[in-house]
């Protein structure tokens, strides 16, 4: 999605609306409950019950929550889809590069992030 410089200049964040469209339907195919619209650090996010489990990094880049052992996991099986920079190292989230990774697989991270931050009760409910 392209903007004027001017608007960029003003909200920096309407350069992330349309990768992040992207990331919203999935959550809606892959019907998230008790999700929400909303922003974490500035950035377009998807929260659940106002805990933020994904959001835009900048145009290309998505950051998922995720357990730590996971996330080590999946460093190294796919360093072409999931990667991490020195501010992430040992929290709970990587990084994610949007032009590489498939639909399925981006749905796939969108459910465990929305499980590592959904209440266990919301999380229990939900088909696994």
């Amino acid at each position: 999605m392209s903007h004027p410089p001017a608007a960029n200049k003003a909200n920096p964040a309407a350069d992330l609306d349309g990768p992040f469209t992207r990331v919203v339907k999935l959550a809606e195919v892959a019907g998230l409950p008790e999700v929400s619209l909303g922003t974490s650090y500035g950035t377009p996010a998807l929260l659940v019950k106002d805990k933020s489990f994904v959001r835009m990094k900048d145009p290309e880049t998505l950051v998922v929550m995720c357990a730590l052992e996971e996330k080590e996991m999946l460093l190294e099986l796919d360093p072409g889809l999931f990667f991490e920079t020195d501010h992430y190292k040992g929290w709970p989230a990587m990084l994610v590069r949007l032009g590489a990774i498939d639909d399925a697989s981006l749905t796939q991270r969108l459910i465990a992030a929305w499980r590592e931050k959904a209440p266990r009760k919301l999380s229990a409910g939900f088909p696994a």
